[in-house]
């Protein structure tokens, strides 16, 4: 019996792939056979992951040489004592992690884990991995190390890509996702931010860029008519950085360009990404977004001429950026202002092209700019997102003098961002701690993150502190529970469940400022501040309208937060304030889910 089963185990062995593949294949009772992709599992660890594993005779010689040889970041050990490290490393190895897909596993081993130089043998399985980000992350800080360790382990808490694949290596790109910039209507700017997009790209991240204040084509440059080449070109030079910078070969270069809808060149910006458009505007790889305010649908349902302002006007006009003004509030005045040249398009003929062009392309991405800037606590306005559109947060612009010196350090925006398994979180033996612990990893992402490179960038986050909590298998978690897609159950679950992370993420955010005693710039003129942010949980009924919600949050072991402790929240923050800017968005996870 024993030669029959090590037999077949041979045989199904030998290929993992063809195992995986027979997911696709329905066994005799018409079942998803989920137990191929197990043996999948154990088959590629066994004939590929070990065979080609550098094996050590200890953690600590392991821990020597990959210390000598370049592969770990020496400083990051040197936090804590070496007995502490072994110990931690022992621990996430005995915790029982085991790849629940063939997919799960051929990611980490393709993309994440560390290799030797040639690329050809495997320094580090999933423990490893998981214990070095931990150690990094907490920064000396043992106890915030073992919980980052078993939050990661238990599948609880995953930061992103750029972070769980580079902390603790000696030789990495940055731990941040993704960073926004603005583009001003200057040369200087554009040379800056061609610059930024090459250094950006470099280290390993998408990056967006603010399209809206430059003066459209045809305008007028030193008085002079028709002269200016509108933003088509400055898209063209960004595409290019992009293409050829990449993060050590290990993520290609991506970016993002926003333009407002109300700018002169909306129509041939969406044109760009046609399928028969002229190869000098067509634009391949470069995501484009547009920022649409809400008096453009009001437009569209009179079915009424829109008007597009021009960039160069407005600002000449105002004193400051086409981008920082708010064009519904304004948009009667801007008509009327003969000092501002403007163009005219149907609305509905506006709507009809991006809808085309979202057919034809997918493109372009929309920002909804009077929603977000309504949803928004901070002083400042928001105008733009970024490459998978889930940042929304506010920035400054930057000034230069000729040899392109800042005379302004403005404030750009960068992404530090992890998600929580919705799941595997309403699992947790201690909900809360797993959310600080969430909250308390991405702050040391963005205190670690300095990227002087582009000094907008790294005065942007100085300043903000600014993390994204995100959120991933909602539809793995209802369906676990017989909970329908969209049905009041999902909806119900889903409202309290952000009302609890949110609860919990604002209260570590203040703990951190009580702590540090220290808060993001420009909190005195938030909302937090006033108290006004808190007046929404403090009306209204916020508990579970549907049984079967009260029935998870209970068997789950989850308090809901109360008007009593919104209140006590509501005072703490008054008083000490909160670390982080901005604390939740909602990231794509299809690398780290």
């Amino acid at each position: 019996m024993a030669t029959t089963t090590a037999e077949c185990l041979t045989q199904e062995t030998m290929d993992y792939h063809a195992l995986n593949a027979m997911l696709n294949l329905y066994d005799s009772a018409g079942r998803i056979q989920f137990d191929k992709d197990r043996q999948a599992v154990d088959a590629f660890i066994a004939t590929h992951v070990r065979p080609n594993s550098v094996t050590f005779s200890s953690q600590q010689q392991r821990l020597n040489w990959l210390v000598n040889e370049g592969y770990y970041d020496e400083s990051v050990l040197n936090r804590y004592s070496r007995d502490f490290v072994i110990t931690l490393f022992a621990h996430a190895h005995t915790s029982g992690f085991r790849f629940q897909t063939f997919l799960g596993a051929w990611k980490f081993y393709t993309s994440y884990t560390l290799k030797t130089f040639d690329g050809k043998r495997y320094l580090e399985d999933f423990a490893d991995r998981v214990t070095m980000v931990a150690l990094t992350l907490a920064q000396g800080d043992e106890t915030l190390a073992l919980q980052l360790t078993d939050e990661m382990l238990s599948g609880r808490f995953q930061p992103a890509t750029p972070t769980f694949l580079n902390c603790g290596k000696q030789q990495r790109g940055e731990l941040v996702s993704c960073f926004l910039l603005r583009i001003e209507d200057n040369m200087e700017s554009i040379g800056r931010a061609v610059n930024s997009a090459l250094q950006l790209s470099k280290r390993g991240g998408g990056v967006a860029f603010l399209l809206s204040n430059l003066r459209e084509a045809g305008a007028p440059i030193k008085r002079i008519e028709n002269q200016s080449s509108g933003v088509i070109p400055v898209m063209k030079m960004l595409e290019d950085a992009f293409s050829y910078a990449n993060q050590l070969g290990a993520r290609q270069g991506a970016g993002a360009v926003y333009l407002h809808a109300h700018h002169p060149d909306i129509l041939r910006f969406l044109d760009t990404k046609r399928e028969n458009a002229d190869e000098k505007i067509r634009i391949k790889t470069l995501s484009l977004g547009v920022v649409i305010p809400d008096i453009t649908f009001h437009l569209a349902k009179e079915n009424a001429q829109m008007a597009l302002f021009s960039p160069y006007d407005v600002e000449r006009v105002y004193g400051k950026p086409f981008a920082d003004v708010a064009i519904s509030q304004h948009y009667d005045e801007l008509v009327a202002d003969e000092r501002i040249r403007k163009k005219y398009l149907n609305a509905r003929d506006f709507f009809q092209r991006l809808a085309e062009i979202q057919f034809e392309s997918g493109y372009p991405y929309i920002m909804y700019e009077d929603t977000v800037n309504r949803a928004n606590p901070i002083a400042g306005r928001i105008n733009m997102s970024n490459l998978c559109s889930e940042i929304l947060q506010v920035n400054s612009a930057s000034e230069y003098d000729e040899n392109l010196d800042y005379t302004r350090t403005g404030h750009d925006i960068s992404c530090n961002l992890g998600s929580l398994n919705i799941a595997h979180t309403m699992d947790s033996p201690d909900f809360a701690r797993t959310v600080e612990t969430a909250v308390r990893g991405l702050t040391a992402v963005s205190d670690m993150s300095h990227i002087r490179s582009v000094p907008s960038i790294e005065a942007g986050n100085a300043a903000s502190h600014a993390i994204g909590l995100g959120q991933m298998n909602l539809h793995g978690y209802l369906a676990r529970e017989g909970i329908a897609y969209g049905s009041p159950e999902a909806l119900d679950f889903t409202n309290l469940y952000f009302y609890a992370i949110t609860w919990h993420a604002l209260r570590t955010s203040m703990l951190l400022a009580r702590e540090r005693g220290e808060t993001f710039a420009g909190f005195k003129q938030s909302r937090y501040a006033s108290g006004e942010y808190f007046s929404q949980y403090l009306q209204g009924n916020w508990q579970p309208k549907t049984a079967k919600v009260g029935e998870l949050f209970t068997r789950s072991g989850i308090t809901l937060p109360t008007r009593e402790m919104w209140a006590q929240l509501r005072d703490d923050v008054m008083r000490y304030g909160i670390y982080n800017q901005n604390l939740q968005t909602v990231p794509p996870t299809g690398s780290i889910s």
